[in-house]
């Protein structure tokens, strides 16, 4: 036989709830297949459980649009500030700066290897420590590092810096919203849980197949096991051959 299974994910959720509504409004409540208690508290409810998922959805939207924005301006500072360091390193090999300006930068002497910027917050952290150490170097009488000039260093760092607060804001909002939602979670799934439990027990005393047929109007999704509505079409197009079968005539006739 087919069971009812339960909603899973939130649009399910709101279907539910949403067929019950529906329904209280083209009969009368008295005529309902549950409480009007019930029908109260889904009224009540699910306006700030449909809130809830669009603020997330919307919070998604948000974060995903500007999600390609935030890679580029990340690409952009993670280059200028590798281009940079390299830079820096070249001039030292080439003699026209003394290893130890590599201080000024907070590398170390005597590596020529650049740091891993990897993380998104590498790439602030480093790109605040050459801006800083370009200006004490300067400060000092050094001459200027150009292609890329600290200007653009400084330039794509911010623009990074801004999109990543943002982003950051975004994410937070979107982790709020989430939690706001499985808050309500638990609750859809008490409601629907009551209604569906009263709906079948108003149509208990009904054959199993008209028991379905009725509740599935409030919304109750019945689903086969696999290979049973298979086996149970074999069953009834056999009964409907036996029927036709000559000896069921004559047992008629007699």
């Amino acid at each position: 036989m087919p069971y009812r299974r339960l909603p899973n994910t939130d649009s399910a959720r709101v279907r539910a709830l949403k067929s019950a509504l529906d329904i209280s409004y083209r009969i009368n409540r008295f005529e309902l297949a549950f409480s009007f208690l019930l029908l109260q508290k889904i009224e009540t409810f699910l306006p700030h459980y449909e809130l809830a998922i669009r603020n997330q959805r919307q919070a998604l939207s948000q974060q995903s649009i500007r999600s390609k924005e935030y890679n580029e301006k990340l690409r952009k500072a993670r280059l200028y500030v590798s281009h940079f360091i390299q830079v820096l390193n070249f001039t030292i090999i080439r003699g026209e700066m003394k290893p130890e300006i590599r201080e000024f930068y907070g590398l170390k002497t005597s590596s020529k290897a650049a740091p891993s910027l990897l993380q998104d917050v590498k790439v602030i952290e480093w790109g605040e420590k050459l801006i800083k150490g370009e200006q004490e170097r300067m400060r000092m009488g050094g001459n200027p590092i150009y292609s890329p000039s600290i200007a653009l260093v400084r330039v794509n760092c911010e623009n990074f810096k801004q999109a990543f607060n943002n982003q950051k804001t975004l994410q937070n909002n979107t982790h709020r919203f989430s939690e706001k939602v499985a808050e309500y979670r638990d609750e859809a799934d008490s409601l629907i849980l009551s209604l569906w439990n009263e709906v079948e027990a108003k149509f208990a005393d009904l054959p199993d197949e008209k028991k379905r047929e009725k509740s599935s109007e409030y919304g109750i999704v019945y689903v086969w096991r696999k290979g049973e509505k298979e086996k149970l079409k074999q069953i009834k197009q056999a009964e409907e051959v036996s029927l036709t079968l000559p000896f069921s005539r004559s047992i008629k006739a007699e």
